[in-house]
């Protein structure tokens, strides 16, 4: 058995055949696994099985009204999990998978009622990381895995986070290393004739060419939209691009210390001494993949709120800004 380390309830598995056997032997018996992919880590079990899909909502405190995305193998599996497949949705299928878009389809009957949160549709993604390809094809099965982490906390993007938050609830996590994308995957709805986005992501608007996004209503048949979610134990403020240096002016030392900071590099190079630096990046696609680490960073770092500096949306800022201002939202 190679395990790289333990947590409480959990080992930190090794993605070696030992420890992708193990993990689908946990699937096999009903068990959650804690399951890297591009995006986030995942909260995995079995999307046939309504015990295994009962103990996901119950480990993450996830109301049941928000559906689970659900994870296939192979493009040829979605005749497994959807009643219908459109035109559009083999086209998107075609274009993205393996990758970050989720596709919302009407749900075959196999599908558990609780995994589709009582819809009528699933939503259902090929995801595009080794460990996980290789998981679910050995598994056979389709797999249900939101992101490993209680109901509105910071998505977690290494394994550590997962075996710190949710060890009590898995068998295992394997280790996948860090999260390439960093943010949860695109939401579409591909029932119709054309895409419509549910959820932003880094499969952007741009390359879907879809303009508008459906109203709240509609929405809720996207998993991770309806919610206060992504937020660190202290308040994030978020602050318009470079009016970082105003907001800290006159600030006292000590309110400066208990202040942290996410910005562009070049606006860091810029702040006076006294704030925190929690992280800097480059661009959006860079903020994205460290914005849930940066939030958990600067809980460790005990701040008293942080100050985030907002991003262009168009393209991927579109996600990142989406995902910040749910993490600020008021409780």
């Amino acid at each position: 058995m190679a395990v790289s380390h333990r947590a409480p309830g959990a080992s930190i598995r090794v993605a070696d055949a030992a420890g992708i056997a193990a993990a689908v032997e946990a699937l096999d018996a009903g068990g959650l696994i804690g399951l890297p992919t591009e995006t986030v880590y995942g909260l995995a079990g079995d999307a046939l099985d309504p015990g295994a899909v009962a103990r996901i909502f119950a480990a993450k405190q996830r109301p049941a009204d928000n559906p689970l995305i659900v994870h296939i193998a192979a493009v040829g599996e979605l005749h497994r999990v959807a009643a219908h497949v459109t035109p559009l949705a083999r086209h998107l299928a075609a274009d993205f998978w393996p990758g970050p878009l989720t596709l919302v389809v009407d749900a075959a009957p196999a599908i558990p009622s609780i995994t589709r949160a009582g819809l009528s549709t699933v939503a259902v993604r090929l995801p595009d990381h080794p460990v996980a390809a290789t998981v679910l094809a050995a598994a056979d099965r389709p797999v249900a895995a939101p992101s490993a982490n209680p109901s509105g906390r910071p998505s977690p993007t290494t394994a550590a986070h997962v075996a710190a938050e949710l060890g009590h609830a898995v068998e295992l996590v394997l280790d996948g290393g860090s999260c390439p994308v960093g943010v949860e995957s695109t939401v579409v709805d591909a029932r119709g004739d054309h895409p419509v986005v549910l959820r932003e992501g880094t499969v952007t608007r741009e390359q879907l060419g879809v303009a508008v996004r459906r109203t709240t209503a509609e929405r809720q048949r996207s998993p991770g939209t309806r919610y206060r979610h992504y937020a660190p134990s202290c308040p994030v403020v978020l602050v318009p691009r470079a009016a970082i240096s105003a907001v800290l002016a006159g600030q006292s030392p000590s309110a400066l210390d208990r202040t942290g900071v996410v910005a562009s590099s070049r606006t860091l190079a810029a702040l006076p001494p006294g704030p925190r630096i929690i992280a800097g990046f480059d661009d959006e696609v860079d903020l994205a993949r460290n914005l849930y680490g940066a939030l958990r960073r600067a809980e460790e770092a005990g701040v008293s709120r942080l100050l985030v500096e907002t991003v262009p949306e168009r393209g991927v800022g579109r996600a990142v800004m989406d995902r910040l201002r749910r993490a600020a939202a008021q409780p």
